[in-house]
C-alpha cells in the first residue's frame, strides 16, 4: 500500500513539473559590450530583482590576492562617483524600498537589489554606478577591513570549518589560494585602493558580467532597460587571456590529517578531486544523481551507517564547479564508534560499484526528485535569479536549462564511470575531528 502511495505521489510531482514549467519563461540577449542580459519573467508579485554576476571569486586569486574577491564584495557596497559615501548607499537604498546584498563563492561573485516594479529604473542606474565607478576610499576601506576579519573570526570558531581548511589545504596543495574563498588575514589587513582597482579593471568589465532582471518584467522591457542603463558599460580585455588559471594538479597521494579541537563527537572528512564541468558534464549528472541516492534513508549507504548506530549522520556530496569540483563524504560518529564507523565507510566504498548497491527505482526517484526539486527553487524570483546567475558563471546557461533532462539520462553505467573515475581507488585526503583527549583514547 505504501509502495503504491508513493508511486502515485511521484506521478502527482512529475505532471506537477511538467505543468509548472511550462509558466516560466528565460530570455537571453548580449549587448555590443558583451554583456550578458538574462530576463526571467515572473509576474506574480509587482517585484523585480536586479543581479549582477561576474566571473570572478576563489578561482581567480593568486597567493598575493588570496581573498580579496569577497573584500571586494563587501566594498561594492560603499561610495562610487554618484554617491559620496556609504552612509548615503545606505540611504539612497532606502529610498528605493530594496533589500539588498552579495556574495563571493569558488567561481562567481554576485550583487543583488529586489524592489518594487514603480522603483526599477532608478534601481537600475543605482546599481550600474556601484558596478562601474567604485571609488575604493582608504577611510572605507580601514573600516571593512575588520567586518571581513570578523567573518574570518566567526568561521575559525567553528569546529567543523577548521577540519574543512585543513583538508583543501591538502587537496589543493599546488594551488590552494584559488580555492579559498574566505582568504589570508595578512592580505586582507594589507588590503589597498590599488588592489581593488586592479580587480575592478580585470573583472569588473560587461564582457565578463551578466544582468539578470528576474519578476515582473518582459524580456523586452528588461533589454531595453539593460541597453539604456548599462550599454555605455565599456567593454574590456577578457580577463582570462592576460591571466592564467592555474590546472590543480591531482592529490599527490592518500593521508590522514588529525585536528583537535574541543568537541565532543568525533568527525570524519574524505575528499577526492572530482569532474569539472566544462571538461567532463556528463560525471557530474551522475555525481547529482548517485549523490541524492545517497542522501535517502532508504539507501544502503545510510542503513548501513546511521540506521546501524555507527554513526549520528553521514553525507555523500559533489559540488559542481568549472576548475574542479569536490567529492565529499562527511560522517560524524561517537568516539567508541570511531574505528567500527570508520572501517564500515570504507567497505561502502568497496560496495558502490555492485549491481546492487542501489536498485532501478531509486535510480528512477533520485531524477524525479531532483527535477521537481529544481522547480521548486523556481518559486521565488528573487531566489531564483542567483541560481540562474550561478550556473551562468561556473556552466554556462545552457548547462542550466538543459539540466533536467540531462539528468533524466543518467544511467547505472554512467555512475559506474564517475565513481570509476574519481572516487574507486583514487587517492583522497581524510580529516578526522577529535579533541585531544579522543586523540589519546583511538591512538591518532
Amino acid at each position: 500500500m505504501l509502495k503504491r502511495a508513493f508511486a502515485v505521489l511521484i506521478g502527482l510531482m512529475i505532471f506537477f513539473v511538467h505543468a509548472f514549467s511550462q509558466k516560466y519563461e528565460i530570455y537571453e540577449r548580449t549587448l555590443s559590450n558583451g554583456l550578458n542580459v538574462i530576463v526571467v519573467q515572473n509576474p506574480a508579485v509587482p517585484l523585480v530583482t536586479v543581479e549582477l554576476d561576474v566571473k570572478n571569486g576563489g578561482y581567480t586569486q593568486p597567493p598575493e590576492y588570496e581573498g580579496l574577491a569577497h573584500l571586494y564584495e563587501h566594498m561594492f557596497f560603499k561610495a562610487n562617483e554618484a554617491i559620496p559615501n556609504q552612509e548615503r548607499y545606505m540611504e539612497r537604498i532606502r529610498e528605493l524600498g530594496a533589500s539588498w546584498n552579495g556574495t563571493t563563492s569558488d567561481e562567481r561573485v554576485n550583487y543583488f537589489i529586489t524592489l518594487g516594479r514603480d522603483s526599477l529604473e532608478p534601481g537600475m542606474q543605482f546599481m550600474y554606478d556601484a558596478i562601474t565607478a567604485p571609488l575604493f576610499k582608504e577611510e572605507e576601506l580601514v573600516k571593512e577591513r575588520p567586518v571581513v576579519l570578523g567573518e574570518y573570526d566567526r568561521n575559525e570558531a567553528n569546529p567543523s570549518f577548521l577540519l574543512f581548511r585543513a583538508i583543501q589545504q591538502k587537496v589543493w596543495w599546488k594551488y590552494y589560494s584559488y580555492k579559498d574563498v574566505l582568504g589570508d588575514r595578512n592580505v586582507i589587513i594589507t588590503a589597498t585602493p590599488e588592489k581593488m582597482h586592479t580587480i575592478q579593471h580585470l573583472f569588473y568589465i560587461p564582457n565578463n558580467s551578466a544582468l539578470i532582471l528576474a519578476g515582473d518584467i518582459t524580456a523586452n522591457e528588461g533589454f531595453d532597460l539593460a541597453e539604456k542603463y548599462f550599454g555605455k558599460w565599456k567593454k574590456g580585455t577578457d580577463p582570462f587571456t592576460t591571466i592564467k588559471i592555474p590546472e590543480h594538479p591531482p592529490i599527490q597521494r592518500t593521508e590522514t590529517i588529525v585536528v583537535e579541537h574541543p568537541v565532543s563527537a568525533a568527525s570524519v572528512s574524505i575528499e577526492w578531486q572530482g569532474p569539472s564541468v566544462s571538461k567532463d558534464p556528463k560525471a557530474t549528472y551522475a555525481a547529482d544523481v548517485f549523490s541524492y541516492i545517497l542522501s535517502q534513508q532508504t539507501s544502503t549507504f545510510y542503513k548501513d551507517l546511521v540506521e546501524s548506530g555507527l554513526a549520528y549522520g553521514v553525507n555523500f556530496s559533489y559540488n559542481t564547479l568549472n576548475h574542479v569540483g569536490p567529492i565529499t563524504l562527511s560522517s560524524r560518529m561517537s568516539p567508541d564508534k570511531y574505528e567500527a564507523c570508520k572501517k564500515a565507510i570504507f567497505a561502502e566504498l568497496s560496495k558502490m560499484m555492485s549491481d546492487d548497491y542501489f536498485t532501478d527505482e531509486q535510480l528512477e526517484n533520485a531524477k524525479t526528485i531532483l527535477a521537481i526539486d529544481e522547480q521548486y527553487g523556481r518559486e521565488q524570483a528573487s531566489q531564483y535569479a542567483h541560481t540562474v546567475g550561478y550556473w551562468w558563471a561556473v556552466a554556462g546557461l545552457d548547462y542550466y536549462l538543459d539540466y533536467v533532462d540531462n539528468v533524466n539520462k543518467v544511467t547505472r553505467d554512467d555512475i559506474k564511470r564517475y565513481l570509476a573515475t574519481y572516487v574507486i581507488d583514487k587517492p583522497y585526503v581524510m580529516g578526522v575531528l577529535v579533541s585531544s583527549e579522543m586523540r589519546k583514547q583511538l591512538g591518532l
